[in-house]
C-alpha cells in the first residue's frame, strides 16, 4: 500500500507539556485498522532539508511498566532528547512485540523464560520474528511534507521498508543501547539474528541487578 492510498486520517495537534519540555503532538487514526499513531514534532521544523526521525514501536512493558529486558523506552527517550536539540520527528506507531501484540508478546516471555531467545520464542508461537509494517509512518511523513529523512535507527529492517514505501532515507543515525544483565541476550540476539547494528564489543555496560 503506498501512503497516497493509506486509510490514515489526520485528527488534530496539539502542544502537550511534559517533564522533558513542550512537545507539539498531531494525532491521526487508521479507519481500516483502528490504530491510531501519532507524530511528535519539534518546535522548529525544517522539511526542506532532511529531517531527523525515528520511526518508533510503541512498548507498553518498558515505556510503562519500567520493564528491563529490552532497549525501547531507552531508544524513545534518546529521540525525544535528540530532537529537542537538533530537531526532528518521532512517529509512534502501535505495533507491540515487533506487531504480534501485548497478549502474544507476554506469551513470548514466558518462553524466553525457558531459554528460548526472542526470535524463537515467536516462531515456537507460530508468528512472524517481525510482523511491523510502515505504511502509517509513511503517510505521517507525507502529511507533514517531509520529503527526505535521517533515521535513527539500529534496524536495517526498518530502513528497507521505508525505502520500499518511498522514503529516502538518506542517513542512519544510530542508537547505542545500555546493556544490563537483563536486556544482554535480547540484544546480542537482536545483532546475531536480527542484524541490528548495535556494538557489541564494546557496550555501555550499565549492569543492573
Amino acid at each position: 500500500m503506498s501512503p497516497q492510498s493509506s486509510p490514515l486520517q489526520f485528527i488534530a495537534s496539539t502542544i502537550l507539556p511534559t517533564t522533558m519540555g513542550n512537545l507539539n503532538v498531531h494525532a491521526y487514526r487508521n479507519e481500516q485498522t483502528g490504530h491510531e499513531p501519532i507524530a511528535i514534532t519539534s518546535k522548529n521544523l525544517d522539511v526542506s532539508q532532511p529531517v531527523n526521525v525515528r520511526v518508533h514501536d510503541a512498548c507498553f512493558t518498558s515505556e510503562v511498566l519500567g520493564s528491563t529486558k529490552c532497549d525501547c523506552n531507552e531508544q524513545l527517550q534518546f529521540a525525544i532528547q535528540y530532537i529537542h536539540q537538533f530537531e526532528g520527528i518521532i512517529l509512534y506507531l502501535h505495533q507491540e512485540g515487533r506487531g504480534i501484540g501485548l497478549a502474544n508478546k507476554v506469551a513470548a516471555y514466558a518462553l524466553q523464560e525457558k531459554g528460548f531467545d526472542t526470535v524463537e520464542a515467536n516462531l515456537a508461537l507460530h508468528l512472524p520474528e517481525d510482523a511491523r509494517c510502515y505504511e502509517d509512518a509513511a503517510a505521517m511523513l507525507q502529511h507533514l511534507n517531509v520529503s527526505s529523512i535521517q533515521l535513527l535507527t539500529n534496524n536495517p529492517r526498518k530502513i528497507e521498508k521505508l525505502k520500499e514505501l518511498g522514503i529516502n532515507v538518506v542517513k542512519r543515525i544510530p542508537i547505542q543501547p545500555s546493556f544490563t544483565t537483563h536486556n544482554r541476550s535480547y540484544l546480542q540476539t537482536k545483532v546475531e539474528r536480527m542484524g541490528h547494528m548495535i556494538n557489541i564489543t564494546n557496550p555501555m555496560d550499565q549492569d543492573i541487578d
